[in-house]
């Protein structure tokens, strides 16, 4: 981490404002050959964090932007390191000038994630608020922003560590009392380990509870769109992305392939996913597209089985598969809404497929046509995914990363408590503890493999 680094850290399109960083050894130097001061002092005399007006120059020295810049020295930077920023007006070819020189100044492009990964490096940021920073960048919805802002904050973190440091204190008595048996230092007694297994398991499970949520509010939920041919699936579709995204006829059969949007659905982002109608056909190509909808049913946490509402019910063949398709969608998935579609026409559809007792399905009536029914919808979503127990914001696990470390934690517990009940020695069982101390460490990066880091910022985007 010896080198200068700078990028643009603002999309290489025309906006009002633009920025380019730097860090490393000599970021205000190299700054000053690229910034001339209103003032006539250099940027490397400013004080740290304060705004300075100046010239920026290209390569050869010729003025091309009035802009700000401002430079933070090691230790308080975002990195850890000296930094510099030049804020400058957000056109491309006034930031790619500036960014050749500050290339022939003495610093090199900086790769994908470098900032944050120098942050992380330096102590500035553990391994979960690294993350939450991609979190952020790529948030849909409010939930999701203040969930990534959560983790950013430390939430995650001090829930970790609040763990972590119970086991700890665990291992440093056991090995207190073995190392030093002439000291005043109170007995380790198995019920006090027994307890401590106990509070630490719990704790693991509720952590891990947390990572369906957290899964969901970060990537999305995914959400199968089903139903019989002209049940009105991609009318739907259309109707809650505002857009004419998929093709509607009156002819069955129109959808050929699953057709896959982004939209917010009762406060959670869902990962809709229209299908072809569920029917048996001899044409090959509506065939594949059956099957492929199977899968997507198959793949999804979310079902909306969609049934024409208008339908009076009358074709005992269309009844049975409308009930075979409700069957599999059930099965299939946990969490259904049964939707009721075409409520803009007379309703002819008055009976129900569930039997007195049986536990039904959200049920919502609505009209892509009109719009009517939409934010029932969205009122059926947020009940099935509730925001839980509350706690702090972004306390929660949000990728497989994050829940494979806590799994491996919660398992060595588990196997720590299995050892102890089971007769064997306190020495033996606390093995076990220290297993889970390591998966916690590498959750945070207290301890994380090379490759690992390199593939957590690989998916960040140059200047960040």
């Amino acid at each position: 981490m010896s080198e200068l680094i700078a990028a643009m850290s603002t999309p290489a399109v025309p906006a009002a404002i633009g920025v380019l960083r730097l860090s490393g050894p000599g970021a205000a130097e190299c700054a000053d050959r690229v910034f001339r001061a209103a003032n006539g002092r250099p940027l490397a005399e400013a004080e740290d964090r304060r705004l300075v007006y100046g010239s920026l120059l290209d390569r050869e020295g010729h003025v091309i932007d009035r802009v700000l810049a401002t430079v933070s020295r090691a230790p308080h930077s975002y990195t850890g390191e000296d930094t510099a920023e030049l804020q400058c007006h957000g056109a491309p070819a006034v930031l790619a000038l500036a960014l050749e020189a500050l290339y022939a100044a003495g610093a090199r492009p900086a790769r994908p994630g470098e900032f944050t990964q120098r942050a992380f490096l330096n102590g500035k940021l553990d391994l979960t608020q690294a993350e939450a920073v991609a979190d952020l960048l790529e948030a849909e919805t409010p939930q999701a922003v203040r969930t990534a802002a959560g983790q950013l904050t430390g939430a995650l973190s001090r829930r970790v560590e609040g763990l972590y440091n119970s086991l700890v204190d665990l291992l440093a008595h056991f090995h207190a009392v073995l190392d030093y048996p002439d000291e005043d230092i109170d007995p380790f007694r198995a019920q006090e380990l027994e307890e401590s297994l106990e509070t630490g398991i719990r704790g693991l499970e509720e952590l891990l509870a947390t990572y369906e949520r957290g899964r969901f509010l970060t990537q999305g939920v995914p959400c199968a769109i089903v139903g019989l041919p002209n049940a009105g699936k991609s009318s739907l579709l259309n109707a809650l992305l505002g857009y004419q995204r998929a093709i509607v006829t009156d002819i069955p059969g129109t959808t050929r392939d699953t057709v896959e949007e982004r939209c917010v659905v009762g406060g959670m982002l869902l990962r809709l996913i229209d299908t072809a109608g569920l029917r048996d056909t001899d044409d090959p190509v509506e065939r594949l597209g059956v099957e492929r909808s199977r899968a997507a049913l198959a793949g999804a946490e979310l079902a909306l089985v969609l049934m024409d509402g208008s339908d009076a019910g009358e074709d005992p063949d269309r009844l049975l598969s409308e009930l075979a398709l409700w069957e599999e969608a059930a099965r299939r998935c946990r969490r259904v809404v049964l939707v009721l579609t075409k409520a803009d026409l007379p309703q002819g559809r008055n009976r129900s497929f569930f039997a007195p007792g049986e536990e039904a399905p959200p049920v919502v009536r609505l009209s892509a046509k009109t719009g009517e029914g939409l934010e029932a919808l969205g009122a059926a979503v947020a009940r099935l995914f509730p925001k839980g127990s509350g706690g702090e914001a972004g306390a929660m696990l949000t990728n497989a990363r994050q829940a494979q470390a806590a799994k491996t934690a919660l398992e060595a517990l588990r196997g720590a408590e299995t050892g102890l009940l089971a007769g064997v020695t306190p020495d033996a069982v606390l093995t076990d503890v220290e297993g889970a101390l390591d998966a916690l460490a590498q959750l945070t990066g207290r301890s994380v493999r090379e490759d690992v880091v390199a593939r957590i910022f690989s998916r960040f985007c140059v200047g960040k």
